[in-house]
């Protein structure tokens, strides 16, 4: 609870730094300066990963989950957002991206990251344009079915690229680029996930320590 806490400090700090201003007055954190405290307090600890749930050519739905490497099963937060294609000059062309950027603001405003509001600031444009509430029938993830992962050389690739990393932006890039991997990694084989994530907390405090 005290480094959720921190980073709810963090973030509302940089509400008051790097605020966007709305209408009324008020400010907003957008989601990439509260993915980058995010990743700056709890590193390797939790993962965020996106998933489609509807794309019919007409309108994007996106689940974003903010989850617990340890205990992946358990979410640490959800969040789900919702674009319709051609709806603005950004949706012609980027709906998807456009989705997932406010599927992950959710997700941290669920977790108390909202730095403002719980929105994002892909809604607060969208606002007038776009009012219709998700259909929840419509938000049933289908099963799907993966190829089967050679960990152990997964690991070692991993780890030597880690080894590479100079700064501690690297590594959380890193850590943010291999979310899913990693979930899927402490599901399959946790001494494995442990072994990674062990040597990730190391090179860490390498960089940390100069």
């Amino acid at each position: 609870m005290s480094e959720l806490s921190a980073v709810m400090a963090a973030v509302n700090d940089l509400n008051e730094s790097h605020g966007v201003t709305q209408r009324g007055g008020k400010k907003y954190t957008e989601v990439a300066k509260r993915v980058e405290a995010f990743r700056k307090h709890f590193g390797f600890k939790y993962g965020i990963t996106t998933d489609i749930i509807i794309d019919d050519g007409k309108r994007v739905v996106i689940k974003s989950k903010i989850f617990d490497l340890v205990n992946s099963t358990i979410p640490v937060g959800e969040g789900y957002a919702e674009e319709i294609r051609g709806s603005s000059n950004v949706n012609k062309t980027s709906a998807i991206e456009n989705c997932e950027t406010s599927a992950i603001g959710r997700a941290l405003a669920s977790c108390g990251l909202h730095g403002g509001q719980y929105a994002s600031m892909d809604e607060i444009i969208k606002a007038d344009r776009n009012d219709k509430a998700i259909d929840n029938n419509a938000l049933e993830e289908k099963p799907k079915q993966e190829s089967k992962v050679d960990w152990t050389l997964y690991i070692a690739k991993q780890q030597e690229a880690i080894t590479r990393m100079k700064t501690l932006t690297a590594l959380s890039s890193w850590t943010n680029n291999e979310a899913k991997n990693l979930e899927h990694l402490a599901a399959a084989d946790k001494p494995k996930w442990t072994a990674i994530f062990n040597f990730w907390s190391a090179r860490n405090e390498e960089i940390k320590n100069g």
